[in-house]
């Protein structure tokens, strides 16, 4: 047996999940239903219930699951996942979630994040998505933080890591040059992260209570500003720990794990085509 990898060309970019039209698909309908689950309170009537909406988290999860498997289950059908690359995703995964207690999140030592960045870098957007996701999931179950904000941390963490496979020239830009842009990508999605989860439970508080909190009767640019002032007071602090880590581990330690993460692609041949010569009998 042998395989078609391009052994040849060993800067190529293999993608253990390419972005076929069916994991496209899948991708873009679980980001819309994510969008609509975020941002349903900023568009919604002065007459909506929004606490009647408090317990939905168990639906999202559950349509979340469905739509994972349906992004796995396109990337299969188009030849963009098999074993070899199961188990990277499952090893990731699993180091990812390994990560996440380490600090706890004080402060934003969450050194999780890099990993997320590197890997969607170098195994692409749909990967990364499934990855990001996944890896939220696991970490959740292993440090008991199960609650109704699990999926949209899943969400959030899958779109931060999807993101890293779409930045630009992954085939060609190396060196100093990519771990700057990957830096840069990190410290902005790193408070990209934070501003969605704060708007995941934001609509909730009281707004007898607090004078940053939602009011469903108010105009949208108000919201806005409520929301900004919130963000500024409650999580400026751990977005930007957790942006400097990302930066700090990304420069320093990036370099060698893109080499290992990159070398293991290439071994792996996630994209080779087996085809088998005649055996002796």
């Amino acid at each position: 047996m042998k395989t078609a990898s391009g052994a040849g060309r060993p800067d190529r970019q293999a993608r253990a999940v390419r972005l076929g039209p069916r994991s496209v698909v899948a991708l873009l309908l679980v980001s819309a239903i994510g969008v609509a689950a975020f941002g349903w309170p900023l568009l919604a009537g002065p007459s909506s219930q929004v606490s009647a909406h408090a317990q939905d988290a168990p639906w999202l999860f559950a349509g979340l699951l469905v739509l994972l498997v349906g992004v796995v289950a396109a990337a299969v059908s188009e030849g963009g996942v098999g074993p070899k690359a199961v188990a990277m995703l499952g090893v990731l995964a699993a180091t990812g979630a390994a990560l996440r207690p380490i600090g706890a999140g004080t402060a934003g030592i969450e050194p999780m994040f890099f990993l997320m960045v590197l890997s969607g870098r170098v195994l692409g957007p749909g990967f990364g998505f499934v990855l990001g996701s996944l890896t939220m999931f696991a970490s959740a179950l292993l440090t008991g933080g199960v609650g109704p904000w699990m999926p949209f941390q899943m969400l959030s963490m899958g779109w931060f890591t999807m993101g890293a496979g779409l930045l630009p020239g992954p085939d060609r830009l190396r060196g100093r040059a990519e771990v700057l842009m990957l830096a840069t990508y990190g410290f902005l999605a790193a408070f990209a992260y934070g501003t969605v989860m704060n708007l995941a439970g934001w609509p909730f508080l009281d707004s007898l209570s607090s004078s940053v909190a939602f009011q469903a009767s108010a105009p949208l640019h108000e919201n806005l500003v409520r929301f900004l002032a919130y963000c500024l007071a409650t999580s400026l602090g751990w977005d930007l720990g957790r942006a400097a880590l990302t930066v700090v581990l990304t420069v320093t330690v990036g370099p060698a794990l893109l080499r290992a993460l990159r070398r293991a692609t290439r071994r792996a041949a996630f994209e080779a085509l087996v085809t088998f010569e005649g055996t002796e009998p």
